[in-house]
């Protein structure tokens, strides 16, 4: 038997304590998993971030939220974890900032290089420091991935539109065609 849980819808609602841009009442919500190290997830990243800026503009700002949350595999990328614990650790107000330059320079996630991107930010390196060497923040990094498995997600990304799994193409066309018919 397939060992494929995949289920069709997100069992873990979206609410105000993940990571969104805009806000839960949008008419449309994506939740993506995501993890640091894995290309497609920036890559998608980058698609949802175009969808976004094209839906706003057509639709008003409060048409899509966009939520975020950690499934870092690493089992494949070892510097996953760690980074996810970087971008929470940014909560300093910067977590957003954090979670882009993650994926931009997903290539170099070894410990200096996130010191570096939390420098670069003017985040309170102290704190910086503190959180993330005594994990401060591995519990939420693991409520994520333990909500994602029980929603059937086994690999990152993973997006649910309005709590539907969404099992098309990571193509612009596609996933936004997928994403204006998820109002309707």
């Amino acid at each position: 038997m397939n060992d494929d849980r995949s289920h069709s819808s997100l069992l873990v609602p979206p609410s105000t304590q993940d990571w969104m841009q805009g806000v839960l009442s949008a008419r449309v919500v994506l939740v993506m998993y995501e993890d640091y190290q894995c290309s497609k997830s920036a890559d998608v990243y980058k698609l949802i971030k175009g969808i976004k800026r094209e839906l706003s503009a057509a639709f008003g700002a409060d048409y899509l939220c966009f939520i975020f949350r950690h499934f870092p595999q690493v089992q494949i990328h070892p510097h996953a974890q760690r980074a996810a614990q970087a971008a929470e650790a940014a909560v300093q107000g910067q977590f957003w900032l954090m979670h882009d330059a993650l994926f931009a320079h997903q290539q170099t996630l070894g410990n200096g290089y996130l010191i570096e991107y939390a420098n670069d930010l003017g985040l309170d390196m102290p704190q910086f420091l503190k959180d993330v060497s005594k994990q401060v923040h591995i519990d939420r990094i693991n409520e994520n991935i333990e909500g994602g498995i029980r929603s059937g997600v086994t690999t990152a990304p993973a997006l649910f539109i309005n709590n539907i799994r969404y099992t098309g193409r990571w193509r612009m066309t596609e996933l936004m065609a997928a994403t204006v018919a998820a109002n309707h």
